[in-house]
């Protein structure tokens, strides 16, 4: 029986005493990735929600506070674009983690391998022999018609044929539990540097949990990182690497820094940098010193003011050449952007089994193409009913969530479908699973995702958790941290706990 509990008598085995932690804690009918039922933890959630138990609401928001200071001295910032009350906000962050058990995170692992290898083959056909578009797998006009679609990417040879070594593929599940791919993010994902910093902060919250789960470390990302781009490098000796960043202002800068300082490479901004001799070379205080791989955290059409866009500040003017004469390595590649369209993503299932010849082990959530008259007809007839999503929008940014929105919401967004449908996709409103979340001294149930981190190099490595990020808002759907969601640790239990 947990301590502090205010009963002498035993409970059953595997159920926590609900007048502690829980006894306000309602599942209302979702999937809750925490208890199967009240009360009653999941298979691997049983000393959390037992730890959990032992606490008082008082001493839960003390650790919670802590957690709160720690990211305040640490630094882990974000910036909100638009924002008149201030750009830096504090990455909110709940105590409570999200556990993942052994045997589910294989499935996922799998999942996640054999998407990114076949949206990799994808990318690469894309910019050679264009042959899923010569069969008719995928539209040549949906490709097209992107607007991350790179002409000049045409011909590219990323080394070993990797256009893809950093992708934060983001996972729901509904109310049956099943997984599903949401979205691809593979051009510029952020967010990992969250992830290792919430760990660090949960080993000291809860020391003594931590170390009985057996959580699978998730450390070495740094470390996985930097192998990654070296094998990248066109240079045999000891490749010089670099984090490329737009600077302080981006909304992910912290990450920026933080993870050139944990690779213990530079950081440096497209005016640190210039093409000389042929080469990518980084003014230093030595002289020009040559660059070899580039770990790119700004967007592709930013890269190179003579392949794309004139009037960029940000990048290398002539950078493109010296990566197609294969002097320097950029990663991610230029061009993937064109998987990331939310249209081209209805197609991925199929896209796998062009490739692999596999069926896709996570699959898609259901989607409807607004180009398409028949889905076109049933989404206008259901707006109230689904979400709709611009393709080439990200952060939350772009949707319509039609259960929370008003008739004008939806009048304006039928417009923009009838205007411009190829633009355009809805997806059911799914009844996303909900974790415990502190709120006010007691737990409450809010919706989840959940963002690993891929990479690709030699071959591909899934880091074992990923940003769980969290909708704080009660009831709301939207976790992305621009819009007022947070995050959790991700627990991976490894093999001898499941």
């Amino acid at each position: 029986m947990p301590q502090g509990s205010p009963s002498g008598a035993h409970l059953p085995h595997g159920v926590i005493d609900d007048r502690v932690a829980f006894e306000d804690y309602a599942l209302d009918g979702f999937y809750d990735e925490m208890f199967v039922g009240p009360g009653v933890p999941r298979p691997g959630c049983e000393r959390l929600a037992e730890r959990l138990a032992e606490l008082d609401p008082a001493e839960l928001t003390l650790r919670q506070r802590a957690a709160e200071l720690a990211m305040l001295n640490i630094g882990i910032t974000f910036n909100v674009y638009g924002d008149t009350a201030g750009t830096e906000k504090i990455f909110p962050f709940d105590v409570v983690p999200r556990v993942v058990p052994a045997a589910e995170w294989a499935v996922l692992e799998r999942g996640l391998k054999q998407r990114i290898e076949a949206l990799n083959l994808f990318v690469d056909d894309i910019y050679h022999d264009q042959k899923i578009l010569e069969d008719g797998v995928v539209p040549r006009h949906i490709v097209e018609t992107s607007k991350s679609y790179l002409p000049a990417c045409q011909g590219l040879n990323p080394p070993r044929g990797v256009w893809i070594h950093v992708t934060g593929t983001d996972l729901v599940r509904g109310g049956d539990g099943q997984y599903h791919v949401l979205e691809d993010n593979l051009r510029c994902p952020s967010g990992v540097s969250y992830v290792l910093e919430n760990r660090a902060i949960m080993k000291r919250t809860f020391p003594k949990v931590f170390e009985k789960a057996h959580v699978r470390p998730v450390h070495t990302y740094p470390s996985k990182l930097l192998e990654t781009l070296e094998v990248l490098s066109p240079n045999a000796g000891d490749p010089t690497v670099v984090v490329l960043t737009p600077g302080v202002y981006n909304s992910a800068y912290f990450e920026h820094s933080f993870l050139a300082q944990q690779m213990g490479i530079e950081l440096v901004e497209g005016r640190d940098l210039v093409v000389d001799g042929g080469f990518v070379k980084m003014r230093t205080t030595q002289g020009l010193k040559r660059v070899d791989v580039i770990y790119r955290r700004i967007d592709d059409t930013f890269i190179d003011p003579k392949a794309f866009r004139p009037d960029s500040l940000l990048g290398v003017p002539g950078i493109m050449e010296v990566y197609r004469a294969g002097r320097v390595a950029l990663a991610n590649a230029p061009g993937p952007g064109v998987a990331d369209d939310k249209v081209v993503y209805a197609f991925v299932p199929e896209i796998i089994r062009y490739y692999l010849d596999q069926d896709a082990i996570i699959p898609n959530v259901p989607t409807w193409l607004c180009e398409r008259e028949d889905d076109q007809r049933y989404v206008l007839e259901h707006l109230d009913e689904l979400v709709v999503k611009a393709a080439g929008e990200s952060g939350g940014y772009g949707m319509l969530i039609g259960p929370a929105s008003t008739k004008a919401e939806q009048a304006e967004f039928a417009e923009k479908i009838r205007a411009n449908p190829r633009n355009y996709i809805a997806q059911p409103t799914l009844q996303l699973s909900r974790a415990p979340t502190l709120v006010d001294g007691h737990l409450e149930g809010r919706h989840v995702d959940l963002r690993p981190y891929i990479l690709y190099g030699d071959q591909i490595h899934v880091n074992p958790g990923g940003l769980t990020r969290v909708a704080l808002k009660k009831g709301s759907l939207v976790v992305n941290s621009s819009q007022g969601g947070g995050s959790k640790d991700t627990w991976v239990l490894a093999e001898d706990n499941s």
